[in-house]
């Protein structure tokens, strides 16, 4: 009789932290300025709370498709963020030190409370992959004959 392994299920391949990062950054283009500014600890709550303890589900299964796709994702978050990071440090240089093309380029304004939010996301992507390695680590451990 042979075992079979079973599909991992979606909730645990859906990348919770790169959808959270994505949806932050949508809110901070497409929302208006006023009403984001006086609702970001809401928002941010609501993201950033249920992305880490989704993450924090994925420690315990160590298969190497669950742990390539979390590497992936977390690869795709810290391009992401940092793109959005380099719109937003262009365009803060283009207005101070060339303030006449200010008006012909476009970029990305990420307000202090964006750019803590998506800290503590990449924070938690951090997290993850260290959590990850040890558990691949402790895999490791139990194939060692020495052990």
């Amino acid at each position: 009789m042979s075992i079979t392994p079973a599909k991992p299920s979606i909730f645990l391949l859906f990348p919770w932290g790169l959808f959270s990062i994505v949806v932050v950054l949508l809110l901070n283009l497409t929302l208006n300025d006023a009403w984001f500014n006086r609702n970001w600890s809401w928002i941010a709550l609501v993201l950033i709370i249920p992305a880490a303890i989704l993450e924090n589900f994925k420690v315990g299964y160590s298969t190497m498709r669950i742990m390539f796709m979390k590497v992936v994702f977390s690869l795709l978050s810290f391009l992401l963020v940092g793109m959005a990071f380099g719109s937003a440090i262009q365009g803060w240089h283009v207005g101070k030190f060339q303030p006449e093309v200010t008006g012909q380029m476009k970029y990305i304004q990420l307000p202090w409370y964006v750019i803590l939010a998506l800290v503590i996301l990449l924070l938690i992507q951090v997290a993850q992959l260290f959590s990850m390695l040890k558990a691949v680590k402790r895999e490791f451990m139990q194939l060692d004959p020495d052990q």
